[in-house]
């Protein structure tokens, strides 16, 4: 069973004489500066100037310096920044200004585990991941409550690393849902498969599927997306509200036993075969390395899927039927 941690297993006073240096004030920065900073730890922001991340976390009244100064600085250097750049940035600004004891901490496993980033020894390496975007951090945090966390230690060179991990991840709330423990292999691998094959690659292509079926079959494209795209919402808020179950007990009778007979038929030991070769793909590497040579050589493959993606039927058709729904805005 998973080790889950509460506030009553965390120590706030371990950050109490640590400077937090935030590289990155974008979705997950902006939510974790502020909620650090309303639970009493000094928060030094790092962002590019003239960017709207660097104009929105001075208005926030953070102080905002250049990456360099910031890990120079800070106690605990956060980074924050998309998963291809961290490299560029640790080895240039980060990895020069680092002192024996200082910690790195990620919200999600990606570089460490691929090795992009090897940190000295002499360091900690942490991480506190929500399970949340950064404005429901926020939103949460601000209410009262909080949203869920992995953390997972990856050299512990002083020996409290859990200890600060931990207490980081209270003071942006997620002890109060619980924290839970994991290592940077498995939140890594875990988080590629789930957006690959189910999340964002196996949801979208079976949007995209239905709606072609029910359009070549004669099917007004309108009905099409109400059918497979804009009625998926409410499926999804019913998983997430109650899981597998509630979704059955809630939907029609029909529309249950149609999912219990037909469901394996779309998701097949096929379909089962091509998303273990996925997730094969994202434990030895060669999806990481495809995505960070794609970026480098200029992502002219990765812009050619995105236009292919907005040329689809279906997203001209649901512009249009969106402007019929005010309650989206």
């Amino acid at each position: 069973m998973v080790k889950i941690f509460y506030e009553k297993d965390t120590d706030p006073s371990t950050l109490r004489n640590q400077l937090i240096s935030i590289i990155g004030y974008g979705s997950q920065g902006h939510a974790h500066a502020m909620n650090l900073r309303d639970s009493g730890v000094k928060v030094l922001v790092a962002e590019q100037p003239g960017t709207k991340n660097y104009d929105a976390a001075r208005e926030a009244g953070f102080e905002v310096v250049d990456a360099a100064t910031a890990a120079k600085r800070g106690d605990i250097i956060v980074i924050l920044v998309p998963d291809v750049i961290q490299k560029q940035i640790y080895e240039r600004d980060i990895k020069p200004n680092l002192q024996a004891g200082n910690s790195l901490m990620f919200a999600h496993g990606f570089n460490i585990h691929f090795k992009c980033i090897v940190p000295e020894s002499n360091v900690d390496v942490f991480m506190i991941a929500p399970k949340a975007p950064g404005h429901l951090v926020r939103e949460e945090f601000a209410r009262g409550a909080g949203t869920p966390c992995l953390v997972a230690v990856h050299q512990n060179a002083t020996g409290q690393a859990m200890k600060k991990a931990l207490a980081y991840g209270a003071a942006i709330g997620g002890a109060r849902a619980g924290i839970l423990e994991t290592t940077f292999k498995e939140e890594t691998e875990t988080d590629l498969f789930g957006e690959q094959t189910v999340l964002c690659g196996g949801s979208a292509a079976l949007i995209k599927a239905g709606f072609d079926i029910l359009t070549e079959a004669g099917y007004q494209p309108e009905l099409a997306y109400f059918e497979v795209m804009h009625e998926l919402k409410l499926i999804v808020d019913l998983y997430y509200r109650g899981g597998l179950s509630f979704m059955n007990y809630s939907v029609s009778d029909t529309a249950e036993y149609g999912g219990y007979t037909v469901g394996p038929k779309i998701v097949t030991e096929e379909t089962k075969t091509a998303m273990r070769a996925a997730l094969a793909r994202i434990q030895n590497g060669e999806f990481a390395k495809e995505w960070l040579n794609e970026y480098a050589s200029g992502g002219k493959n990765f812009q050619r899927l995105r236009d292919a993606e907005a040329a689809h039927p279906i997203e001209k058709v649901g512009a249009e039927l969106r402007k019929m729904m005010a309650w989206i805005k």
